[in-house]
């Protein structure tokens, strides 16, 4: 039954973060979500620290509002100021972050808060963590809820604003003319990148959400032809990496993050293979994302 409610949580994982990660890639902005699932940290703590309750809605409130303000500051430096898109990124999210470490370690004595916890997450640990009700009946890991919550909430939000995100990703202007507020769009997308993170902080970490935000998009966009099924691939791909990654860890008695992380770069080094296979035989094939283009067809 372990086994079940790891897998499950993996998946309940993979499949918001491959949505909300394909919308990145196409966007060319993948690194923008490695961003802000790690500038989220200095929010966690201080609404740990205001709360003392690492459970508390809080700590999303707090990780949403930061990943906001990373947004908001990357968006400032490179409009306003002229700073370069990948300067900008590099300044505001290493600050941040550091900020957080600090924040961090300066508090460890006083809080019971990880920092290999938060960048590494014990994935195998979630069926330890059950919601109990007040009669004792065990309702399953308080994680799996949780990430189901979210999991929901993203693919809501996706099916509700799907045309926005065409029209907004593909062509930005004729969106605005169209009355479509891009910007809008594209801070809701960030805090529900933030809220993805910080959900899934204790449960996997943030490194292998860095991972499945963007390899299963970016595999998944070497294939695909539109937009739909971009969304559809990454998200397969995506629970196929949690489900073999944790069968792989399994195998070799390994770490199961690191399983599934293998397992989403293998199927990312599948797609590219299976790519270049198609341009060697000379078979009509235009991915949704072009290659030497800032746009892409839907």
């Amino acid at each position: 039954m372990d086994a079940f409610w790891i897998v499950l949580t993996g998946g309940l994982v993979a499949l918001p973060a491959a949505l909300l990660g394909s919308v990145l890639v196409l966007r060319r902005q993948a690194m923008l979500g490695d961003a802000v699932s790690h500038a989220v940290l200095p929010g966690i703590v201080l609404a740990y620290l205001a709360t003392g309750d690492r459970a508390s809605p809080a700590l999303l409130a707090g990780a949403a509002a930061v990943g906001l303000i990373t947004t908001l500051s990357i968006d400032g430096l490179h409009r306003r100021l002229g700073v370069r898109a990948d300067a900008a990124i590099a300044f505001v999210y290493t600050a941040l972050f550091a900020s957080g470490v600090v924040l961090l370690t300066g508090f460890a004595a006083r809080i019971d808060l990880d920092l290999d916890c938060v960048l590494f997450g014990e994935i195998a640990y979630v069926p330890l963590r059950p919601w109990l009700l007040a009669d004792g009946t065990n309702l399953g890991p308080t994680a799996v809820w949780t990430l189901g919550t979210v999991a929901l909430l993203v693919g809501g939000w996706v099916l509700a604003r799907y045309r926005e995100l065409q029209l907004t990703t593909f062509d930005p202007d004729f969106a605005h003319c169209t009355g479509l507020r891009p910007q809008r769009l594209h801070l809701e997308l960030m805090g529900l990148v933030s809220l993805l993170t910080v959900a899934s902080f204790e449960a996997v970490g943030a490194v292998l959400i860095v991972a499945l935000l963007v390899v299963p998009a970016a595999a998944a966009a070497l294939v695909a032809v539109r937009f739909g099924g971009l969304l559809a691939g990454a998200a397969a791909l995506g629970v196929a990496s949690a489900a073999g990654g944790y069968v792989l860890a399994v195998g070799v008695d390994g770490n199961i993050a690191g399983g599934i992380s293998v397992v989403a770069g293998l199927s990312f080094a599948a797609a590219l293979g299976w790519r270049s296979w198609r341009r060697r035989t000379g078979r009509i094939f235009e991915p949704v994302l072009p290659e030497n283009s800032s746009s892409a067809r839907f």
